[in-house]
């Protein structure tokens, strides 16, 4: 059903929490992962073509290391993968991309912007849920870098179960409860 697994990526650390999550649904899937990185061209159409042509490169040469940093995991975990980097507008070109070259589904992540923000950004990510013509999976990033599931992790990592079977949260939290109340 998953045979295809498209995982966008910028190469950033937000972006490797999708990364893992594809990773880990195409090996639950048996399916492979298809790793795109898209140079958007709308950001540099002011700019003389020398420069941009110079640019151009440059952010290819970082989108082929970003993909084959993903390749390189997907191996890593027994996954089948391969690389594409386009131009274009990202969106789009995910899209496009997908419906293309027959993928069954979009793993993304969202960066957790809100607001004015997220009105003058934009969101990738939700214009594709919003087009896509196959299932998008969004991994929540928070602001930090970390995703939900990290963050819960971290509260649990700090939080022991005591002999009657309640949950109590590390001593420190503790002491620092303590020490306001005073």
């Amino acid at each position: 059903m998953y045979d295809r697994i498209l995982v966008p990526t910028d190469g950033s650390p937000e972006g490797a929490s999708a990364v893992a999550e594809a990773l880990e649904f195409a090996a639950l899937t048996g399916g492979s992962l298809v790793a795109l990185y898209v140079v958007d061209t709308r950001d540099y159409t002011t700019l003389p073509e020398s420069k941009w042509t110079r640019l151009e490169s440059e952010l290819e040469s970082a989108g082929q290391r970003a993909v084959d940093v993903v390749a390189e995991r997907a191996t890593a975990a027994g996954v089948d993968a391969e690389t594409a980097v386009e131009r274009g507008v990202p969106h789009e070109v995910i899209l496009r991309y997908a419906t293309e070259h027959d993928v069954d589904a979009i793993v993304m992540a969202t960066h957790g912007r809100s607001g004015v923000q997220r009105f003058l950004l934009g969101s990738v990510t939700e214009r594709v849920v919003r087009q896509s013509p196959v299932p998008v999976l969004v991994v929540r990033v928070e602001h930090d870098g970390e995703t939900d599931t990290d963050a819960q992790a971290d509260v649990d990592a700090n939080t022991d179960a005591d002999v009657d079977g309640e949950t109590q949260v590390d001593a420190d939290a503790n002491a620092d409860e303590g020490a306001e109340e005073e």
